[in-house]
């Protein structure tokens, strides 16, 4: 699933390529993808323009020349993709805008979705999301309010987006591991060092993952050479059976809370 860093690079890079040019068509192949009638969808979209795309967690939000908004979540297996008449890509497309010379295909929406809102009902929407972990305001002083008084394992609080907003099951394992906790420990049991350390770790794999645009190795467009390029720097997830890069002990696969995790079990303690 996109994480922050994934629809962030997403975020950037539509900005650059979308924004400004006007919608001359709309195809919609899964109405359930969307939460109008297509008619209402379509007839809102065509010649309207995307002025500005924002992001909250993991969701993308679309502001239009009219004033609504279109509010993105990609889910498990979504993404989207620019294609042009020399690159298509081959997989099934849910809804597709047409700006003429480019077409943004949004891909794996079966459980994600599209949606055509309000601003005031993006807001509602997305009120009880936590605070974004990369904004001035997440100081070390707000992370200790958060966890005080926490009791839950780090992997599942992490991933709580009413807690953080952003953080999913890939980063949630590499920020545990920079900051050499095991993902199985719990708030309650961390002294006021290792919290501080937790608090690095988001920003410092964020940043990096960010640098180097997420690890969902499918490009965006065609000569995309930013999108995925944080999957071969991942140090934990994904590497079961690997040597851990730190100490060269065997990477380990746990369920925790139904949800797969990775880590050494020598070096996170």
């Amino acid at each position: 699933m996109p994480e922050l860093p994934e629809m962030e690079t997403y975020k950037n890079l539509l900005q650059l390529k979308i924004a400004g040019y006007s919608i001359k068509s709309v195809e919609v192949n899964r109405e359930k993808s969307i939460n109008t009638s297509v008619s209402e969808f379509t007839k809102e979209l065509i010649e309207n323009k995307i002025t500005q795309i924002q992001r909250r967690g993991k969701h993308l939000i679309f502001e239009l020349a009219s004033g609504k908004q279109l509010l993105l979540h990609l889910m498990l297996g979504g993404l989207m993709y620019i294609e042009t008449d020399e690159s298509t890509i081959s997989r099934t497309k849910q809804v597709i805008l047409n700006f003429g010379g480019h077409r943004l295909c949004f891909i794996g929406l079966r459980l994600g979705y599209l949606h055509l809102l309000t601003p005031q009902e993006v807001e509602a929407e997305l009120a009880d999301l936590g605070p974004e972990p990369l904004q001035p305001n997440f100081t070390l002083q707000e992370f200790e309010r958060l966890v005080d008084n926490k009791r839950g394992m780090l992997k599942t609080t992490l991933v709580d987006q009413h807690f953080i907003a952003g953080i999913g099951n890939c980063y949630s394992d590499e920020i545990c591991f920079a900051a050499e906790l095991l993902p199985t420990q719990t708030f309650d049991t961390l002294s006021g060092e290792e919290i501080q350390r937790l608090y690095q770790s988001i920003q410092n794999v964020f940043q990096e993952a960010l640098r180097f645009g997420g690890y969902m190795e499918q490009p965006l467009f065609k000569d995309d050479q930013l999108t995925g390029g944080y999957d071969e720097k991942c140090k934990i997830y994904d590497r079961e059976g690997e040597p851990c890069v730190r100490c060269g002990s065997t990477i380990v696969k746990k369920d925790v809370s139904s949800r797969k995790t990775f880590f050494c079990p020598n070096c996170q303690i």
